[in-house]
């Protein structure tokens, strides 16, 4: 299973930018998706998740500016960045939880690259 994310870049105060995720590869089902980030000296922190039925969690830092969304059949997941601030600086990673096969019911863990988003003028 692989997790590729895409979207990053850099971007002024206040502009927008879009993640998105594609998970490939052995997939039976997929449970929760999610993106954290992590800024330099900082440790990783939920950025905003979503089950398989839609239900959405959002840090404070971000609710109201960020929206996450993703397709069940197409086994993506993408984060829309709103308003952004210096603040969101980070790498930002690709999250799921994945349950490989159909004869087992064990879900797995599994971590995108990541990508640098930058807020800057």
């Amino acid at each position: 299973v692989q997790l590729q994310a895409s979207g990053g870049g850099l971007v002024q105060p206040g502009g927008s930018l879009r993640l998105s995720c594609a998970a490939s590869g052995r997939i039976f089902s997929i449970a929760a998706m999610g993106w954290y980030r992590q800024a330099p000296g900082n440790e990783r922190e939920l950025v905003a998740s979503i089950t398989s039925g839609s239900n959405t969690n959002y840090a404070a830092s971000v609710k109201d500016r960020f929206t996450i969304s993703r397709d069940n059949a197409k086994n993506t997941v993408c984060l829309q960045m709103k308003t952004l601030k210096p603040e969101d600086t980070a790498v930002y990673y690709c999250n799921a939880l994945i349950r490989p096969f159909s004869y087992d019911s064990t879900f797995f863990n599994y971590w995108g690259q990541g990508t640098q988003v930058t807020v800057s003028s």
